[in-house]
């Protein structure tokens, strides 16, 4: 990992013959599905496991024109795995699609995208630019759908809601610009929903907020509850990532931090733990990452070295399957033992604040 006020000496290495060392990769390459390749680590002994054929969606699975297949929310419906992906269109905007799978692996895509940019109201102001990187939570028999607007305005958070993803209900735009990157917990807490945001700043590093709504509509009590940490993976900013998902221990949470190299930022994963009765209460944070780019459609792509979620699936044996976007081109998979990622946050810890 490079940073940006030290720059060792490189070896100059030909283009022509990439070599290996040490699992590093370090010579540029040209990949089928992106651009350049770029220097990366293997991470020894991994908390997360990869699916052994990722990317397990890309383009060529989809059934319309699009460039990507990218940073989807995901559920498990009716003992079906749903996925709502986003895709960049041939002039550059986003829509979302979906496609369903039987195992969580392999799945396939509806012929129809899933949700477009609104033709009328005021959603049709505020997503003029497109639909982004949706996250799906159930709460009291209902999904919650939280997805990123774009605008000549900026970007700002719309809800929207269904019960079988056949019917979609728009609700409200719930949060001005700049803000995103918004999931919902499941439960409420004492009577109120709660979620997790990342607003914009220039005075402060980019940092996970909460907030709370009686009626998903309108939202206030926020506070911050965990900031990026100095020279660390997650320094330059930090952004709630698959809405969190109950353990005995507390809601694990698995957000996304950024830490900026010579080479540009670098996305990973990371986990935080957050109390049962009052999710503004974080108890402990993993100080070390979960999961880094470092397949080839991580490394390379439309926005190179990322691993960016919006969806996690906890499973009865006590797994959970976590599926990421690789540098916002394909969409990959992978799973966890949960106590792993929880004792991860327990006692492998860092300051939340």
């Amino acid at each position: 990992m490079l940073r940006r006020d030290v720059a060792p000496k490189l070896r100059r290495i030909s283009a022509s013959k990439p070599q290996t060392k040490t699992g590093i990769l370090m010579g540029p390459r040209v990949y089928p599905w992106g651009s350049i390749g770029q220097t990366t680590m293997k991470t020894h002994n991994p908390i997360i496991t990869r699916f052994k054929k990722n990317p397990i969606l890309t383009r060529k699975d989809v059934p319309y024109p699009v460039a990507t297949v990218h940073n989807a929310g995901i559920v498990k419906h009716n003992d079906r795995y749903i996925m709502l992906f986003r895709s960049h269109l041939l002039n550059g905007r986003s829509i979302i699609g979906r496609a369903d799978s039987e195992d969580g692996f392999s799945f396939t895509v509806h012929p129809k995208p899933f949700l477009i940019p609104s033709t009328d109201n005021v959603f049709a102001e505020y997503e003029a630019f497109g639909v982004e990187d949706m996250r799906i939570s159930l709460v009291e028999n209902e999904y919650l759908l939280t997805y990123s607007a774009y605008s000549r305005h900026g970007v700002r958070i719309a809800l929207a809601r269904t019960r079988d993803f056949e019917k979609v209900e728009r609700i409200a735009l719930i949060t001005q610009a700049d803000l995103r990157n918004v999931v919902i917990f499941p439960e409420k807490f004492g009577g109120r929903y709660a979620r997790l945001d990342r607003p914009h700043s220039e005075i402060s590093s980019w940092s996970i907020w909460i907030s709370y709504s009686p009626d998903l509509v309108h939202w206030g009590d926020s506070r911050v509850i965990m900031k990026p940490v100095a020279y660390h993976w997650d320094e330059m900013k930090i952004g709630p990532g698959a809405p969190p998902f109950r353990t005995d221990k507390g809601w694990l949470h698995i957000y996304h931090g950024v830490f900026k190299t010579m080479a540009g930022a670098v996305y990973r994963l990371g986990a935080a733990l957050h109390s049962l009765n009052d999710p503004a209460k974080i108890i402990g944070v993993s100080d070390q990452w979960i999961l880094q780019p470092e397949d080839p459609w991580e490394v390379s792509g439309y926005v190179p070295n990322v691993v960016f979620t919006c969806g996690a699936v906890p499973e009865d044996d006590g797994t959970v399957k976590i599926y990421w976007g690789g540098a916002d081109t394909v969409m990959c998979a992978g799973t966890a033992v949960i106590d792993d990622l929880v004792q991860l946050c327990l006692t492998n810890t860092r300051s939340a604040l």
